[in-house]
């Protein structure tokens, strides 16, 4: 069966984002590509039993806003400390979730619950809920359900 695989082609920071990354989520890295002068050109590594390639391919290849890495956590204490690991050191945080690690990798740090509360058939509660997100840069559950719950 074919396989989908996360591709990020970096300037030439490609060890040290996978090596942060792997600081930050459970992970390992699978194997490595040879560079010149000994350096590294790529790794292959999994992190939360996803598997991505990272790859020095020279200042031509930027990352965009257009694609993120999605990470799906189910509480505050996980949204703040991924949030704060990948921000730190150069990192911006952006909107409603979504922040760009130094590397300008986009992310969106996003709990389990907010499907929940946007897709409810109370079309008021959700709006809420939505209202309050747009409002947030790293989101907080307790005021996304605060809002949902209308207090």
């Amino acid at each position: 069966m074919p396989a989908i695989t996360t591709f990020l082609t970096f300037d030439n920071q490609a060890e040290a984002a996978v090596r942060h990354y792997l600081s930050i989520f459970e992970g390992k890295v699978v194997s490595t590509m040879p560079g010149p002068d000994d350096t590294v050109m790529g790794l292959t590594f999994e992190m939360l039993g996803q598997t991505f390639i990272a790859l020095n391919g020279g200042p031509s290849f930027t990352f965009t806003p257009g694609i993120s890495l999605f990470v799906s956590v189910e509480t505050q204490a996980e949204i703040d400390r991924y949030w704060t690991r990948l921000i730190a050191d150069g990192g911006k945080e952006v909107q409603c979730g979504w922040l760009v690690d130094k590397f300008g990798v986009s992310w969106q740090i996003v709990p389990t619950i907010l499907p929940r509360l946007f897709s409810d058939k109370d079309r008021e509660k959700a709006g809420r809920a939505v209202q309050a997100m747009l409002g947030m840069q790293k989101l907080d559950i307790a005021g996304l359900q605060k809002a949902f719950d209308g207090r």
